[in-house]
């Protein structure tokens, strides 16, 4: 085994292969994996779209101290002026 595999910046052993390798030969649940879930929670009943938005230097400093007093998200204080504005 070569020092430089690792996972997360942690050396791999060659118990950690052995056990992996047993675990995929004895086959795994696929029903246990798709509970599992992938990525973020969702916000919904369907997928949210991801929506780039370009912001000044500036900008992004004002929204991030707002952030930061408010202990909210970049993306929930956005989604709360686009709702208000919407009102």
């Amino acid at each position: 085994m070569s020092d430089r595999e690792t996972i997360n910046g942690v050396p791999v052993t060659e118990e950690q292969i052995a056990t992996g390798a047993a675990e995929a030969e004895a086959g795994y649940d696929v029903a246990a994996l798709k509970k599992r879930g992938r990525g973020r929670p969702g916000r919904g009943a369907e997928p949210s779209q991801v929506v780039a938005l370009r912001l000044t230097s500036e900008e992004l400093a004002e929204l991030d101290a707002l952030a930061a007093s408010t202990h909210k998200t970049r993306s929930e204080l956005i989604r709360e002026a686009l709702a208000a504005y919407a009102a």
